[in-house]
């Protein structure tokens, strides 16, 4: 879990803004991803936060986490919102949540390293 501190801070030293930030596992695709919420997308559109993404994994090693394992959300996302509501994390603690149901999202297996309200 360690990698995802990594992409943050690499994401942060580039200027990236990052309101919320966790592993979520996708069973359909049987697949970890790296989920990001961020203003950028309500900003400057998905296509540009892919850039940014990608500008900033630059200083990262490219191969640990490939593009395709990347998901960048609003910050206003339902998922990232509803986990908000039941969930803090502290600075520098991460936590893991498996087989539980939050607002009617079912989230089989996740670890949030960040969630921070609104549009900071």
């Amino acid at each position: 879990m360690n990698l995802g501190r990594e992409l943050i801070s690499s994401l942060q030293q580039a200027g990236f803004p990052v309101n919320a930030a966790l592993w979520l596992y996708f069973p359909e695709a049987s697949e970890w991803r790296f989920l990001i919420a961020t203003p950028m997308v309500d900003q400057k559109g998905p296509l540009a936060t892919y850039r940014e993404v990608q500008r900033a994994l630059k200083s990262f090693v490219p191969s640990e986490i490939p593009l395709r394992r990347i998901t960048v959300v609003g910050p206003q996302d339902e998922l990232v919102q509803a986990l908000r509501s039941a969930i803090r994390t502290g600075a520098g603690g991460g936590i893991r949540i498996t087989n539980n149901t939050i607002n009617n999202f079912f989230v089989e297996d996740a670890y949030i390293y960040r969630l921070q309200a609104g549009n900071r």
